[in-house]
């Protein structure tokens, strides 16, 4: 795997953390720990992972009903 390659997989994974989390804020819903998974971006080839994260029992209901 290039590192070009490995560059683009980490921007498509940054822009879909970006497009998630713009879509939950119009829904109002926030999962403060979005993000890019760190270990993921650890390997000699990255390939990122998207780290939902925790979240209140509140919004996991909230976000199961959007998800209706």
């Amino acid at each position: 795997m290039s590192a070009r390659h490995s560059a683009r997989c980490v921007e498509e994974a940054e822009e879909a953390v970006k497009e998630l989390r713009a879509v939950l804020e119009k829904a109002g819903i926030t999962l403060p720990t979005l993000r890019i998974d760190p270990a993921s971006l650890a390997r000699e080839a990255p390939c990122p992972l998207v780290e939902l994260g925790r979240c209140s029992v509140e919004t996991a209901r909230r976000l199961a009903a959007v998800l209706r």
